[in-house]
């Protein structure tokens, strides 16, 4: 299967994310309260605009069927995570202002505007390689630190959240229509597929890493 493929070239990148302190932490409850705070804020943001990509996935899937899936998916990441991050923002007494007043930070922004560049410059083959790893990745970390568990239970809820039997299926779906959309796709294509996951898959390492370090604008 070509999704297997698309995996086998990020090994390194996911391996690197399991091994990055801000992942560790989670685990073994040392990650600063505060780094976690700036990255569920950050993720908020991050959620809105992988819902426009997923919408535009939608509009442009070839099948009726998935144009369905994306746009229950684009309702899921609004509805359903943005659930759980009211419930930490309940929990630290943070407002709607707050968080929507709270710039993104550096990471985020060039991350989201890749992935919105694609969605509307690029092929649909093209998108669904750009937004799979969200997917993917936290669907793996999930199952991983759901094995190791969590001593802190605010950090276990978010474990709980990806490591979910309903996180999973939407996950797996979305690796079927990578797979049977690459039935399709010529050699360059699927290059061009490869390289948007490779290019997302290090935002991602990137993303928990800018939250570690409490990234903000240089000037």
């Amino acid at each position: 299967m070509f999704s297997q493929e698309l995996w086998n070239s990020i090994v390194k990148i996911y391996e690197n994310i399991l091994n990055h302190p801000f992942i560790r932490g989670l685990v073994d409850g040392s990650l600063e309260e505060e780094k976690f705070k700036f990255y569920v804020i950050q993720d908020s943001h991050y959620l809105r605009e992988y819902a426009r990509a997923l919408n535009i996935a939608a509009a442009k899937a070839p099948k009726e069927d998935w144009m369905i899936k994306f746009s229950e998916h684009a309702k899921i990441a609004i509805v359903v995570e943005r659930a759980l991050h009211e419930s930490f923002f309940k929990d630290w007494n943070m407002s709607e202002d707050y968080v929507k007043n709270t710039p993104m930070s550096p990471t985020n922004l060039a991350y989201t505007t890749y992935l919105i560049a694609t969605a509307y410059a690029g092929a649909f083959h093209e998108l669904i390689g750009a937004i799979l790893p969200c997917y993917w990745i936290y669907w793996e970390v999930g199952k991983e630190l759901e094995r190791r568990g969590s001593k802190k239970e605010l950090y276990q809820r978010w474990i709980n959240t990806y490591s979910s039997k309903e996180f999973a299926e939407v996950c797996k779906a979305v690796i079927e229509i990578t797979d049977e959309v690459a039935k399709n796709l010529n050699d360059i294509q699927k290059k061009e597929m490869k390289k948007h996951f490779i290019t997302t898959s290090k935002y991602e390492y990137m993303f928990w890493d800018s939250a570690y370090k409490l990234e903000q604008w240089p000037i």
